[in-house]
């Protein structure tokens, strides 16, 4: 799968050591003009669906996991790759002090009808829910919220608005 960006944390001075890796799937759905996102009220950014590979999981069964917990939309057909990006930030475990993490999207076409999210307890706690969105209008909110954020910000709203922002520039010229 092409890759889409590298990214490290500017907290990150020294990549060596222990790391703890983990695989993520991200789905990108697209309904007429609007895109499919997940909006997160504690940290007000907009966020593809999707979350980490269980170890017994291949990527398309855990994209599909996945989008039915988080976005409430069931995968129907053949998801198509789009791109990869793999990332280095701070750990909270002290035993791993390093999460390198890569993160594959996949486009997805979903059956109309929704079904119930089933969303995990910090998520619900996080104030997080799908919604169908303008792809510009995320990634001028995005954006904005990138502008006033304080540099320890992680790194997952740059990671989600870099891939935004390939995506629209992808539509732009199709």
């Amino acid at each position: 799968m092409r890759l889409i960006a590298d990214l490290i944390h500017p907290a990150l001075q020294d990549l060596t050591g222990d790391k703890l890796h983990r695989q993520a799937v991200r789905g990108i759905v697209l309904r007429d003009d609007k895109i499919l996102l997940l909006y997160t009220e504690r940290y007000d950014d907009f966020s593809f669906p999707g979350g980490g590979i269980d170890e017994h999981e291949d990527h398309l069964s855990a994209l599909k996991r996945e989008l039915h917990e988080e976005a409430g939309v069931l995968v129907v057909g053949q998801p198509q790759p789009f791109g990869m990006v793999s990332e280095y930030q701070p750990y909270w475990k002290p035993q791993w002090p390093i999460m390198y993490q890569k993160s594959y999207w996949y486009q997805c076409d979903v059956a109309v009808e929704s079904v119930a999210t089933k969303m995990e307890h910090y998520e619900i706690a996080n104030g997080m829910g799908p919604q169908w969105i303008k792809l510009d209008d995320a990634i001028r909110h995005n954006e904005k919220v990138l502008r006033e954020a304080p540099a320890t910000m992680g790194l997952s709203i740059h990671r989600e608005t870099r891939v935004l922002k390939h995506l629209a520039d992808e539509l732009s010229v199709a």
